[in-house]
Parts: C-alpha cells; structure tokens; sequence
C-alpha cells in the first residue's frame, strides 16, 4: 500500500469518527485509496484484500462493509433481493447491472428523469430511491 492511498483511507475513516484499526484501513485503502469510486460484493472485497496479502475473513468484510455504511461512508444497493453491492459513491444515480456479468455500473444521472414517486403510507417518508437498470448483451 503506497503512503497516498494509504493516507486517503486514514481520511475517509476520521471524517466517519471511525477507528482506523488494522483490517478497516486495510478495506478501505483498497476501496478509496486511489480516489475513484467502487461497486464491491463483499466476496469482491475479500478476494481483493486476498490477493492484496491482507488475512481478513469474508465476515470481517462483511462486517466491516456494514459499519461503513452506518457511518455514511457507503450505500448498500441490493439486487434482485438477494445479491448486495457497496457503492463508494453517494450522491443519488442511478445504476446499470449487466445481468451475464453481475457487473453494477454508474449509469449518467443526467439522463434519468422521474417526474413523480408514490405518496408514502401514513407514517413513512421516502428515504431514498434506488433505481438499477438491468443489461443484457443483444
């Protein structure tokens, strides 16, 4: 791990009021380290801290994916109700997922437009909207 992507990692934690402990950094180097934006799974994740020689175990990951995204650092877009991707980026945009590859893409937020969304039920307010776009290859 070089000293900058280090360091960008270092960041990302404080500005969360994480503690930066051995195998968090560790992630979050691999997710942030080089300023650009990433759709992980969490075995994504844990192949790469693999190959990267860090010995993290897939439920660290996990559980190291989910604290990130209670501290605001991630958003969690689930498809197909069973398969979750960590998202890097958080501002709203919509995504593309190539079915054949499992791949979740940024897809350009200019281009979305949603006139209007459902009134929520009675006691609920609308947190937030995930729109994923299903690919496949002609």
């Amino acid at each position: 791990m070089d000293d900058i992507a280090v360091a960008r990692a270092e960041s990302w934690l404080a500005d969360a009021g994480l503690r930066p402990t051995r195998q968090r950094l560790a992630l979050a180097t691999l997710l942030v380290g080089d300023g650009e934006h990433r759709h992980v799974t969490a075995e994504s994740l844990h192949a790469s801290a693999r190959q990267a020689g860090e010995g993290v175990s897939l439920a660290t990951v996990y559980n190291t994916l989910r604290a990130f995204c209670e501290a605001g650092l991630m958003a969690e877009i689930t498809v197909d109700g069973s398969r979750s991707y960590f998202d890097t980026r958080l501002d709203d945009h919509p995504h593309f997922f190539w079915e054949e590859t499992s791949q979740l893409v940024d897809a350009p937020k200019e281009e979305l437009e949603i006139a209007r969304l459902p009134t929520a039920p009675q006691g609920g307010e609308v947190s937030r909207v995930d729109v994923v776009i299903r690919l496949r290859r002609r």
